[in-house]
């Protein structure tokens, strides 16, 4: 009986195991149909823009800070780089979009992701991009440092490390590295651009971003 008990046990342990690591990337449906949604309603079709990824995407307000740009924003939830690549089909090969400017790999690494299995679903994403979307260039903000998730920062500069190699590489990538000016002179990130809860950004996050970000989309437009 001991033993049998043992064995139960056990099997309980891998299977809690196996329901925390099952990640069910078909609940942004709502979501997803949305865009599709006001795309008909808009009559949207090809863009030059598309910003794409989690809630630093969604909440950034691109007609605000981009007004001129023929933009859209398809950012949704607290979604992790899977859940654009299960999506792609829907999210970037409609708008064949001349630049994507992707956030993405912070809820990774916050869910537990280890810094490879994000840069391999970076990989993944890219090669969709080749196949799907051969004609778009990529801008990839680094994930962020914030107050909330402080305690992941080696897994955070990992992770952005491997993808910033990755981009030097190819001549359509552009790695953009927003960790220096987020970080204050006591080492720590700056408190005065985050919202409340430690992990978004405030308006004055969003315009440092922003003007940082603008040259490097106007620079990745012209190369056509």
């Amino acid at each position: 009986m001991k033993r049998l008990h043992l064995i139960l046990v056990a099997l309980l342990v891998c299977m809690t195991a196996v329901a925390k690591d099952a990640y069910d990337t078909t609940k942004w449906e709502k979501d997803i149909s949305k865009f599709e949604k006001q795309d008909q309603e808009n009559n949207i079709k090809n863009v030059d823009v598309l910003f794409l990824g989690s809630s630093s995407i969604r909440m950034w307000k691109i007609k605000k800070w981009f007004p001129e740009l023929n933009a859209i924003n398809r950012g949704f939830g607290g979604s992790q780089i899977e859940d654009s690549i299960y999506y792609f089909d829907r999210l970037v090969t409609p708008y064949q979009p001349k630049v994507i400017v992707f956030y993405a790999g912070d809820n990774d690494v916050g869910s537990g992701k280890s810094p490879q299995r994000v840069f391999n679903d970076f990989k993944t994403f890219i090669h969709l991009m080749k196949t799907k979307a051969p004609g778009s260039r990529l801008i990839y903000v680094a994930i962020k440092p914030s107050i909330k998730r402080w305690n992941l920062i080696d897994e955070v500069r990992e992770t952005n490390k491997m993808i910033h190699q990755y981009c030097v590489k190819k001549s359509n990538l552009e790695f953009f590295n927003i960790d220096p000016p987020m970080i204050g002179p006591d080492g720590h990130p700056r408190k005065e651009i985050f919202l409340e809860d430690g992990l978004h950004l405030n308006e004055d996050g969003y315009q440092l971003w922003s003007s940082m970000l603008y040259p490097k989309i106007e620079r990745m437009l012209k190369k056509g």
